[in-house]
């Protein structure tokens, strides 16, 4: 399943937050914050809403959008682990190709009809059979209606990533009229905390909400009233928070000094990670890359801690893992494995073979541009010859993946079993033909990977970790963070997983 839009957001949300600048004069920007904080949430985001059909809109910024408007039947904790939501609980089958979640009786769908099991199932469908959201379920054969209360789903094989792909955004539950009525793009009818007010709101400036009279779940959404204001515009974005249009915003890492001068809360977590994907480990498309040595020379030619600072101001951590920093599997000593060294570098490469070098062609859009001339450098320190094919961002997510290599920003999950999925084993747009079965070393620790259970399968997933930098799958460079500041009073939880976390995890404080 692709998953091009929550990477290009990524890529974008970077691109726009690391270019920016701040401007404009300091004012009262605390939105009449009491001593609990303020009545009013007003969201600066740097995108406009996908979609409002939770079967077509990204999962990565969509967050605060959908979360207001739907509830979902599974959500996350902060590290990424399943919580109740719609379903109170789950029971996963002995033989593991059936879950039953038992669902709550007390939701109402804002058309005024209930949050039924009936419901459930068929929007449980309509997600299998979109576009975007059928990445949760494709090893699902059915939904069954088990009683009055309960839906069972039936998997075709072992699935240890459904409940946190629907929790991560992939269980929004809509009315089953609305989905019929196929008006949920325009008009989402769901049974969330909010109600869109399209009588006040202006499609791709600013959307007003009404709070749900007696939500199941008030307690989680403390705010009377909410706003959400897509502001691509990194400064335009920061100058909104400074007058007051706006209390929590998706922040650029140069303005921290004069956001903490202002006295905003700054949340920040890794969301992604910076470096050359490589396509081609066997040697099809390019022949040096097929040997190790030389996809080791390329970890040892980027100065991984340089890039960040160049780039990313800083913000983020130097690695040459795709686990998150901070989580369970990423091994902090790994790190010094590719300590920046370009004899070594070039050492390998004439081990393999290639003592001048080699050239190779490179795909280039505007928004990796900024990574461009790091990359020149550090492959032509080396020897190695980039021949750069320019294109637009659509023609890139289409070629790049045709090139034994190219530059990108991938988002990472929070859970573990998901990051080996959608980064090695599974089809991606920027991993067209997933080539880990051949490769003696790895092949047997995925296996073990999606056999094993619970402590025996974090400690394979941790040693497929290693093996993946010893062989060097990537050249990852670093992994960046997401920043966000709010205002006095309001405290925002980034979740590895969600460029913009949903409201559930911005609360009063």
């Amino acid at each position: 399943m692709k998953r091009m839009p929550l990477a290009l957001a990524a890529a974008v949300a970077a691109t726009l937050a690391l270019a920016g600048c701040s401007g404009g004069a300091a004012t009262d920007s605390s939105g009449g914050t009491g001593a609990e904080g303020p009545d009013s949430l007003d969201i600066g985001n740097f995108l406009d809403v996908t979609s409002w059909d939770p079967s077509l809109a990204d999962i990565g910024f969509d967050g605060p959008y959908l979360s207001a408007v739907y509830d979902a039947l599974i959500a996350l904790d902060a590290d990424g682990e399943p919580i109740p939501s719609l379903a109170t609980q789950w029971t996963v089958a002995d033989d593991d190709l059936s879950i039953d979640l038992d669902i709550r009786t007390d939701a109402v769908f804002s058309d005024g009809t209930p949050v039924d099991v009936d419901a459930v199932v068929a929007s449980l469908e309509y997600l299998k059979a979109g576009a975007r959201s059928g990445e949760a379920y494709t090893n699902v054969s059915a939904f069954e209606k088990v009683d009055d209360d309960t839906v069972r789903i039936v998997l075709t094989q072992r699935d240890d990533t459904i409940l946190y792909f629907m929790g991560l955004g992939r269980s929004y539950i809509a009315s089953p009229t609305a989905i019929e009525a196929g008006t949920l793009g325009s008009t989402p009818v769901g049974s969330g905390p909010y109600v869109l007010d399209s009588a006040t709101s202006v499609a791709g400036a600013e959307y007003h909400f009404t709070k749900t009279d007696d939500h199941w779940d008030a307690k989680a959404y403390p705010f009377t009233e909410l706003a959400i204001f897509p502001i691509t515009d990194a400064t335009a974005r920061h100058n909104a928070m400074l007058s007051g249009q706006i209390n929590v915003q998706y922040g650029d890492v140069a303005n921290l000094e004069q956001a903490e001068q202002q006295g905003w809360n700054v949340a920040q977590r890794v969301s992604g990670w910076a470096g050359l994907v490589i396509t081609d480990h066997t040697g099809g498309k390019s022949e040096p890359l097929g040997k190790l040595e030389v996809r080791q020379a390329l970890n040892y030619a980027f100065d991984g801690a340089a890039v960040l600072a160049a780039v990313g101001n800083g913000a983020g951590v130097a690695t040459n893992q795709v686990f998150p920093d901070g989580g369970p599997i990423n091994d902090p000593e790994l790190n010094d494995a590719y300590a920046y060294d370009v004899d070594k570098a070039k050492q390998l490469l004439a081990d393999a073979g290639y003592p001048d070098g080699f050239s190779i062609s490179m795909p280039m859009s505007p928004i990796f541009e900024m990574w461009k001339p790091s990359a020149e450098q550090a492959l032509g320190e080396i020897g190695i010859t980039v021949t750069w094919d320019n294109m637009q961002m659509p023609d890139y997510q289409l070629n790049a993946p045709n090139y034994p290599m190219f530059i990108s920003f991938l988002a990472m999950d929070g859970n573990d079993v998901a990051t080996v999925a959608r980064q090695v084993t599974s089809v991606q747009w920027f991993n067209p033909n997933p080539d880990y079965a051949e490769n003696e070393v790895l092949a047997p620790l995925v296996e073990e990977v999606q056999t094993e259970r619970g402590e025996a399968q974090t400690a394979a997933v941790a040693e497929l970790n290693e093996a993946l930098v010893d062989q060097a799958w990537w050249s990852v460079w670093y992994q960046a963070d997401n920043t966000y500041f709010t205002a006095p009073g309001i405290q925002l939880q980034p979740v590895v997983g969600m460029m913009f976390p949903t409201l559930r995890y911005i609360t009063k404080g």
